[in-house]
């Protein structure tokens, strides 16, 4: 894996890590009781961005380095992912 192969693994897995944690860290301002006119109940009432990213980076870093791990060793390849042998089919140029 190159160094621009493990970053982007890395980014996209904080954007699927990300979209996890963001539901899970938001309070709503109709759970607070305070909805300003003019927005809806769901919107958040006091999102902490530099808190989500903080938790999803933390999250993300022990996976990232599982997967880039099971990529480096082999127990995972390409191959074994090519249930339809389209692979064996290319030439090489």
């Amino acid at each position: 894996m190159s160094i621009t192969g493990g970053a982007v693994l890395f980014v996209v897995v904080w954007f699927m890590t990300m979209f996890i944690v963001l539901p899970i860290t938001l309070r709503t301002q109709g759970e607070d009781g305070d909805v300003v006119p003019g927005t809806h109940e769901g919107a958040p009432s006091n999102f902490k961005l530099g808190r989500t990213m903080l938790i999803t980076t933390l999250v993300t870093l022990p996976l990232w380095g599982i997967i880039v791990a099971i990529i480096l060793s082999g127990a995972i390849t390409v191959d074994m992912l090519d249930w339809n042998g389209y692979l064996g089919e290319r030439t090489p140029n």
